[in-house]
């Protein structure tokens, strides 16, 4: 556990450039008009980028360092857990306390629109935490597979299946049901169950490409 602690710190350490743009978008980005983004919202970019830098930079970093792949990988998994719940503490804050002073502006936060403040404000934040815990986990996953043929498979199916789904109306719906299951769900119990279920499977995946991961 220590050496896994040790990733974690090191990991969270080397993501400076991650806080630092996500700080700068969150404080500087404006909006015009009667409705606008809040701007809590723009920390979602954060658990956008972490994982470029988990898998492009701290990987190989780690391994020079001496550390194990399986310690690297559930160091990445509690980093996400920590930020997840980080970024929706702060967007949960944000809209409780700073979004009501725009009087003059709707402000409209993503956690009313995927319905989760439905189910009262913490279990919304919760909601949101295991959300972008999954994306974080779904984009570790990908950008680890970049590098092998199954790695561009992946990337070719998940392009044609928008491509394919979108302009088709019975597809289309299908592909619509599953966002609704996994993001515009206010059903706390299920969204909550199926972001997990999902993070492990994808988890599970991970732990298998790493394996075959080179430096």
């Amino acid at each position: 556990m220590t050496a896994i602690f040790a990733n974690v710190k090191r990991l969270l350490a080397s993501n400076k450039i991650s806080f630092i743009l996500t700080a700068l978008v969150v404080l500087c980005a404006t909006s015009s008009g009667d409705v606008v983004l809040s701007n809590g919202n723009y920390t979602w970019l954060l658990a956008v980028l972490t994982p470029f830098f988990f898998v492009f930079y701290d990987f190989t970093k780690l391994m020079h360092l001496g550390a194990s792949k399986k310690d690297y990988f559930l160091g990445c998994l509690i980093s996400y857990g920590f930020l997840a719940f980080c970024i929706s503490l702060i967007n949960t804050a944000i809209h409780l306390w700073i979004d009501p002073l725009y009087a003059a502006q709707t402000v409209i936060n993503m956690m009313d629109v995927c319905q989760w403040t439905e189910n009262g404000i913490l279990i919304a934040g919760l909601q949101q935490m295991f959300f972008l815990l999954l994306v974080m986990v779904f984009l570790h996953v990908l950008l680890s597979m970049q590098a092998h043929w199954y790695g561009w498979l992946t990337d070719a199916l998940l392009v044609a299946v928008i491509c394919v789904f979108t302009p088709i109306a019975p597809l289309r719906g299908i592909l619509a049901g599953f966002f609704q299951m996994v993001m515009l769900n206010s059903n706390a119990l299920l969204h909550i169950g199926l972001c997990l279920l999902l993070s492990v499977a994808l988890s599970l995946g991970g732990l298998a490409v790493l394996k075959r991961k080179t430096l």
